[in-house]
């Protein structure tokens, strides 16, 4: 069986892979002094609980945009399952041409994403966009260049900087909404990060199809924690909500 986890800069993400497939899926919040022992315990114990012998892992893969988390992971990894993990890198190889000024700037998520995006969706001019603690949206063209694209606040940061910036905005459930206009204050902050997150989605697939792609439209592929408010809005050609963890799994298999 096979570990991939995607630490981000709110939460942990990670899959268990047995033969190809994902047999299970858990979610941890984020905390950047987190020992190995706390990593490790959780690990092994969400593990337990769904059914998955910590014994039977035999490859660890992580991607990581955390750098003061990264120590503690591989720590944990070799402590509680005598594993060295492959950590997603600069020099890892991803089958990736990266079109980046400096291609070591490219985040670990953005690289799995992509990755995960080819392996699924061969061949084709693909649009990423990832709904998690920041909107990243990127191009990739069917000869595996990973062009560039986009990062932005994502929709929970852009809820609470309302919230801490403002004297007299609170913090809201985010959720889907249909009307255009909030009668109250939440719903007027509801309608707000909702619509503009469709409209700015809408927006740059639009001009980076123009741009990138104007004799083959992209596949459109939408992934992260938050991509299934948009549901309703058809703004996806595809939603793969385990994207980054196929992605995961593929460098894993590059760089047996």
């Amino acid at each position: 069986m096979i570990l991939c986890l995607d630490v981000g800069n709110t939460q942990v993400y990670g899959g268990v892979f047995d033969e190809g497939q994902l047999i299970t899926q858990f979610r941890r919040t984020s905390q950047l002094r987190s020992s190995s022992d706390e990593l490790g315990v959780f690990f092994r114990s969400v593990l337990r609980e769904n059914d998955v012998d910590p014994t039977a892992i035999r490859e660890i893969v992580i991607c990581c945009v955390v750098p003061d988390l990264l120590y503690s992971l591989r720590a944990c990894a070799q402590k509680y399952f005598e594993i060295e993990p492959l950590v997603l890198r600069p020099g890892i190889k991803t089958g990736l041409k990266i079109a980046y000024r400096d291609p070591k700037e490219v985040g670990a998520d953005r690289i799995a994403d992509a990755v995960g995006a080819i392996k699924l969706f061969p061949d084709r001019h693909l649009i990423v966009a990832d709904f998690g603690t920041a909107t990243t949206v990127c191009a990739i063209r069917s000869d595996r260049t990973f062009l560039g694209g986009n990062i932005l606040p994502g929709v929970r940061l852009s809820m609470e900087a309302l919230e801490m910036r403002t004297a007299q905005l609170p913090s809201v459930e985010i959720k889907p909404v249909k009307n255009a206009i909030g009668t109250t204050t939440i719903e007027s902050i509801q309608t707000g990060l909702f619509w503009s997150n469709v409209g700015m989605i809408k927006e740059l697939v639009s001009r980076i199809t123009a741009q990138e792609f104007p004799n083959e439209p992209p596949l459109v592929v939408g992934t992260g924690g938050f991509v299934h408010l948009f549901d309703s809005e058809q703004i996806f050609d595809h939603v793969v909500t385990d994207l980054i963890l196929a992605g995961l799994l593929e460098v894993l298999r590059l760089n047996r």
